[in-house]
């Protein structure tokens, strides 16, 4: 199984990945970690990110996800994934590898090779801008600049029916957050 706990920046999608992954005893990884350092001192500089810039990086986020689905390991993934294309890339939907954002096609399943898209589920951390806003003002040591929130909305869009999602109000506790996170998944935390 796959946990992509996704959302704006500043909605604690790091603070619920690490307590739900210690409770479960799965695997971590924060996407943050894998950017580039040119995309961290575009964001920390205030500038957003192009699709261009994000595919690699989505890229190598979903070959993580394709080793550890092959080896059987449960993975929490923090990742914005604020766009439907970056979720579907992140599920090995289409290969994008060495491709530019405006040649995306829908999906071929006849060309995925492992197809594992029903065992990820996103958890959409959501909140209003004005509470994000403060915590973000408080936040220290991330490269992002508190200035990209308002892009980060403005390209936001939430999962719909189409994906296996839940959705939870980031006003709740992080244990509440768990906890309604583990009961989808049929689990008692």
């Amino acid at each position: 199984m796959i946990v992509v706990t996704m959302g704006v920046s500043g909605c604690g999608k790091t603070t619920v990945s690490l307590s739900l992954a210690d409770k479960l005893g799965w695997k971590f990884y924060d996407a943050d970690d894998y950017h580039s350092e040119e995309n961290k001192e575009r964001m920390a500089k205030g500038i957003p990110l192009s699709d261009e810039e994000r595919i690699p990086w989505l890229c190598s986020l979903q070959e993580i996800l394709l080793r550890e689905f092959s080896l059987g390991v449960n993975v929490i993934l923090a990742c914005s994934s604020l766009k439907r294309m970056y979720r579907r890339i992140l599920m090995g939907e289409h290969s994008m590898k060495n491709k530019q954002a405006e040649n995306y096609t829908e999906p071929n399943q006849a060309h995925s090779h492992l197809d594992f898209s029903k065992d990820i589920l996103f958890v959409y951390l959501h909140g209003s801008i004005e509470l994000i806003t403060k915590r973000l003002e408080t936040r220290k040591g991330h490269f992002m600049s508190p200035s990209l929130l308002q892009s980060q909305f403005d390209t936001l869009e939430p999962p719909d029916g189409t994906e296996q999602f839940i959705s939870i109000n980031i006003e709740k506790t992080i244990s509440e957050m768990v906890t309604e996170i583990g009961k989808k998944l049929g689990l008692n935390l």
